[in-house]
């Protein structure tokens, strides 16, 4: 499933980083932290190489 954002793509592409071990899962906040916690490695990609130019900065929750 692709991002549906810039921010989720960012998010996914942070929390895959910290599993890959590119860098410490302490530096995760908010929703990267969540991602790294609840998706695997798998979807994490599939999120995070999600092209970004024709998505929007943000999408509401509702």
């Amino acid at each position: 499933m692709p991002a549906k954002s810039k921010a989720q793509q960012q998010a996914a592409g942070a929390a895959l980083a910290a599993k890959r071990g590119e860098m410490n899962k302490s530096d995760l906040q908010g929703a990267s932290k969540e991602m790294y916690e609840s998706m695997s490695e798998d979807e994490l990609e599939d999120f995070a190489e999600t092209k970004r130019e024709d998505l929007p900065e943000h999408v509401d929750d509702s």
